[in-house]
């Protein structure tokens, strides 16, 4: 059995590997049809908008990525690194994946 420090930083570790699979799967569905990279952006500036000069410093960090030739927000965004890891916690991504391609990730990352 695990302590609860390790059994806490293990769930951590499958979160982060959940979010980066589809992570991973979303740049590759743009890839096949870049103009959902707009929807990104569009969801960046509506969460932006709801926040007017109060902005998360998050929010700004994605909105530099998202100026970005896409090869490199593609590579970003699949980056396992800890900055890509962090900024996928309040990813503008959301909604690329349909519910069943979430679900399909969510299934494979269940303990």
């Amino acid at each position: 059995m695990l302590a609860y420090g390790a059994a806490g930083a293990l769930k951590h570790r499958i979160i982060e590997a959940r979010s980066l699979a589809m992570h991973c799967l979303t740049a590759q569905k743009i890839e096949r049809n870049l103009a959902l990279l707009d929807q990104v952006r569009r969801t960046l500036a509506t969460w932006r908008s709801r926040y007017g000069e109060d902005t998360p410093r998050a929010l700004d960090e994605w909105e530099a990525i998202l100026r970005r030739p896409w090869p490199e927000i593609a590579a970003f965004i699949t980056d396992q690194g800890a900055r890509a890891a962090r900024l996928r916690q309040s990813t503008p991504f959301a909604g690329v994946l349909s519910p069943r391609e979430r679900e399909r990730v969510y299934a494979a990352f269940r303990a």
